[in-house]
């Protein structure tokens, strides 16, 4: 998890330097606090979207540019993808999970007009099996090649912000994988 937090400031202080805005959960704890503590401390912006029912089990978080409350997860994704403009996941549970599929899913159904790819912040090998498992998806018929390339990894904060700005279907896109 050390590692992870590591990740997490690297890719903050690379948006803040960047000028990309962040949009995340909103929380204060884990990996979301640290990546938007990061943003924050190294001049960034900081939007976070919390559900009212989490505020129980998540703290919001206080210093940030902007926090959204809204009423229950439905509608924290849908702020959330209104409020981004690309979608990159860092390692994290059931509910990175969960938005990670939801994304790639809206974006594979034409319903955001956001870049074309989920990409997965992945330096040592924490995505590996879900990539491993999307594969064997498109090799048992029930994803199409195309859609496969939504969800990419990437080793590195620069890499991941690369992708996100190329479409992964354009000709000579070097993230045709």
């Amino acid at each position: 998890m050390a590692s992870h937090a590591a990740l997490a400031v690297r890719l903050g202080e690379l948006l803040a330097r960047e000028g990309i805005g962040l949009v995340y959960g909103g929380g204060r704890a884990g990996i979301m606090g640290t990546i938007a503590d990061a943003t924050m401390a190294a001049g960034g912006e900081v939007t976070g979207v919390i559900p009212g029912g989490l505020f129980t089990a998540e703290i919001p978080h206080d210093a940030i540019t902007e926090l959204h409350r809204v009423p229950d997860m439905h509608a924290r994704k849908t702020m959330m993808y209104q409020l981004s403009d690309g979608f990159l996941a860092l390692p994290g549970g059931l509910g990175t999970l969960e938005e990670i599929f939801e994304a790639a899913t809206w974006t594979q159904l034409g319903l955001h007009d956001r870049p074309k790819r989920v990409v997965l912040l992945d330096p040592d090998g924490f995505w590996a099996d879900l990539i491993s498992f999307l594969d064997s998806v498109v090799d048992a018929g029930f994803v199409k090649p195309s859609n496969r390339r939504i969800i990419a990894r990437a080793t590195s904060p620069e890499e991941a912000i690369a992708m996100l700005a190329v479409d992964p279907d354009a000709e000579g896109s070097p993230y045709l994988r």
